[in-house]
């Protein structure tokens, strides 16, 4: 959690106050996450860097818009080789796939991890907050 030493005020009011926003929405936007800074085994960086970015985003801009399929992981929908644009870049299937690779014991760790925070915030932590946490735990 980057935010916590940043916000002004308690993160579990921040969350309450996204929540309820959310509710008067009549369409939620998407949310989408990326690590641009995932390593190989041998700890090389696997995506090339900042000026291939846009092919992952435009993914996420056709994602949004229905132009785009992917695959379904237990922490949401990923792309797929074929949904990014490579022309021009040389980047092989294999080392896609090691990319996007979903690690079931690395996601285990990260939420387990969040327990301290949760408990910390627990007398202002909104419920959907928990309910999302242990649906997650569920699909890991």
């Amino acid at each position: 959690m980057a935010m916590l030493p940043f916000c002004g005020y308690h993160m579990g009011d921040y969350f309450r106050h996204w929540i309820r926003m959310q509710r008067s929405l009549s369409e939620t936007p998407r949310v989408f996450h990326v690590n641009w800074f995932r390593k190989d085994a041998d700890g090389n960086f696997m995506w090339p860097g900042f000026s291939e970015n846009m092919r992952v985003l435009k993914w996420v801009v056709d994602r949004a818009h229905g132009r785009s399929l992917g695959q379904e992981t237990p922490i949401g929908w990923t792309p797929r080789y074929e949904d990014i644009e490579w022309s021009g870049m040389d980047f092989p299937k294999e080392t896609f796939e090691e990319l996007q690779a979903f690690d079931h014991g690395a996601w285990r760790q990260e939420v387990l991890g969040q327990e301290e925070l949760f408990l910390d915030l627990h007398d202002r932590l909104p419920p959907e907050m928990i309910y999302e946490r242990e649906l997650l735990i569920c699909r890991l």
